[in-house]
């Protein structure tokens, strides 16, 4: 065959055998055209979904945020953590890191996916948004109830702003969006994020540089005697003091603005120093011109007690932030999707009548509310946002830090910048000879950080929240979404809570009565009250909104029983009734 002269025979040969073989096919060639390629079309588009039918979120930096289409996702959270975060494992001398995004870099545009890119056109379940919020939802919904959960995200991570990363410099560990510390009074949260990571203990201490010296944050015995040269020894002393001090406001009532708030707990020399020239920087706003929950949330201490909070429950993640997001999402019925926009790939009215569009049965927005009613045309509602400037100091030493506390506090108009972070104090960092500083400025634009509390984002809101109201098959949750700020913890309870209320006859706290029944058993040992109440619970649920508060109370009560405290009287007075 290798012969010329043979081959070209060859190919004689088999051209004159096609030619016999098409002039007797050729009545049905035709069909059998669109036959091979239907099957082929169909070939293909089997091939493309088997290549998107998982959807793993690769965010081991922010550089590497994508959405990766792979095989199924590991069943353990160690492996789904090595394969989606590898910069939380262990690192052995062979591995190599990654550098992640800096501050600086900038990120992908958000784009609305192909919807071949989505596993499936019907979602139980829809979450606008990757924070607290969404992903505590999600994992409510996808582990109680078995409901199939679309989470799709705006940036190209999942966390929202509490996402943190190695950075490649130092070798720290750094939040992207300034420090978070974890804290609450609340057993049932606390129970609830241990579920997804483990806990290191961190009582947060901050300070401030005022007339020229470090003085603790929130202010407390040791901040007064050092500003004005005191002696004060005790909490009697402490609060004698404060009470010459504060000044209340001249007309009835408690305080209507961030001044007059401050006045009325330290009084004007603590007012002048700190709270009036950092409130300034903050919000570019004089406290006047905000609503007193501004000022009221700091805290003021009659004691040396130098930590921020007083919570019984502090700690950081041990693995950090993310790794805690990754373990949250982690259930096989949650498909997340970074670097989506939800009004481009799920809300646009475009895809109404599009047949391929995704259908959600219910939907959690967590986004700014004045952004998803954008089309009304309406005035947007004000929010700060924040700036960080990154400065790294190479060769500190290990055990070696740039300020005595990870966080500064900068009250002074002299100074441009509100505080600054020094991420190596969290976690005992101290392995590492450099260290790395953020230097935090609030400003105008940007993302959305803290919503600005005066009368006429007020009246505003409350606009844009008689719409959301409207809205079918939509909740509203979250900070940005009910335009309040919110703690970690605070943002978890709120999400659960939503979830309970929303979940009534579905398996959730108020709806699982065999849950209820078991628990109330435990804590009571009137066989009879227990059916009793278990009666008059469900018959509750449906006789309208009237019940909510007590079915809220009722939650109440299996809290308490969960902690092994006995049910409170009024269970015993209702049964009565």
């Amino acid at each position: 065959r290798d012969r010329p002269q043979a081959r070209a025979q060859e190919q004689a040969y088999h051209h004159q055998q096609q030619q016999k073989t098409r002039k007797r096919q050729r009545p049905f060639c035709g069909l059998a055209t669109l036959l091979v390629l239907f099957c082929g079309l169909y070939t293909l588009s089997f091939v493309f979904h088997l290549h998107h039918t998982r959807h793993v979120l690769v965010t081991s930096s922010p550089s590497r945020s994508v959405l990766a289409s792979s095989s199924p996702r590991p069943s353990s959270s160690a492996s789904l953590n090595a394969q989606m975060h590898p910069q939380t494992q262990p690192r052995t001398q062979t591995q190599t890191q990654t550098r992640p995004q800096t501050i600086n870099e900038q990120q992908q545009e958000p784009t609305s996916p192909r919807r071949s890119q989505f596993q499936r056109k019907q979602y139980d379940i829809c979450i606008a948004g990757a924070g607290l919020s969404g992903a505590v939802l999600a994992e409510r919904y996808a582990s109680q109830q078995g409901k199939r959960v679309l989470v799709v995200e705006k940036r190209d991570h999942i966390g929202g702003n509490c996402y943190d990363y190695i950075d490649a410099e130092t070798d720290i560990r750094v939040s992207k969006y300034g420090a978070h510390i974890f804290h609450t009074k609340s057993t049932r949260v606390w129970s609830y994020v241990q579920q997804f990571s483990g806990w290191t203990t961190y009582e947060h201490e901050v300070q401030g540089w005022v007339d020229g010296q470090h003085v603790p944050i929130p202010v407390n015995i040791d901040t007064v005697n050092r500003l004005f040269d005191l002696n004060i020894s005790d909490s009697r002393e402490m609060d004698e003091w404060l009470e010459k001090e504060r000044e209340m406001p001249q007309h009835e009532g408690s305080p209507s603005n961030s001044e007059e708030m401050a006045l009325s707990r330290v009084g004007r020399r603590l007012y002048d120093l700190i709270f009036h020239p950092y409130t300034v920087k903050q919000w570019n706003k004089q406290p006047n011109e905000l609503g007193p929950e501004v000022t009221a949330r700091i805290p003021v201490r009659n004691s040396h007690d130098p930590r921020y909070f007083d919570d019984p429950y502090q700690a950081l993640p041990s693995d950090g932030y993310t790794a805690f997001f990754h373990n949250l999402l982690q259930h096989d019925n949650i498909e997340v999707h970074v670097n989506t926009d939800y009004f481009a790939s799920i809300r646009d009215p475009s895809l109404s009548h599009d047949p391929d569009a995704i259908r959600c049965d219910m939907t959690y927005y967590t986004g700014p509310i004045d952004t998803y009613f954008a089309s009304l045309g309406w005035p947007k509602l004000e929010y700060r946002s924040l700036d960080f400037e990154r400065r790294v100091i190479t060769d500190i030493g290990t055990a070696n830090y740039f300020q005595p506390r990870s966080v500064i506090n900068h009250p002074s108009l002299s100074d441009d910048y509100t505080r600054i972070v020094e991420y190596k104090h969290f976690l005992n960092q101290t392995t590492s000879p450099h260290t790395v500083l953020f230097y935090e400025r609030s400003k105008d634009g940007g993302d959305p950080f803290y919503p600005v509390p005066n009368p006429r984002n007020r009246e505003l809101y409350e606009r844009y929240q008689r719409m959301a109201q409207q809205e079918d098959g939509v909740r509203f949750v979250g900070r940005l979404a009910n335009y309040k700020y919110f703690n970690m913890d605070q943002a978890i309870l709120n999400a659960l809570t939503i979830f309970d209320e929303d979940s009534q006859g579905g398996g959730g706290y108020l709806g699982d009565t065999s849950r209820w029944r078991n628990a109330l058993a435990s804590a009571s040992e009137d066989g009879r009250l227990v059916d009793g109440l278990m009666t008059l619970f469900v018959l509750g649920n449906d006789w309208g909104k009237q019940w909510d508060c007590i079915k809220h109370r009722f939650a109440a009560t299996l809290q308490n029983s969960n902690q092994g405290d006995k049910p409170p009287a009024f269970v015993h007075t209702w049964l009565e009734q």
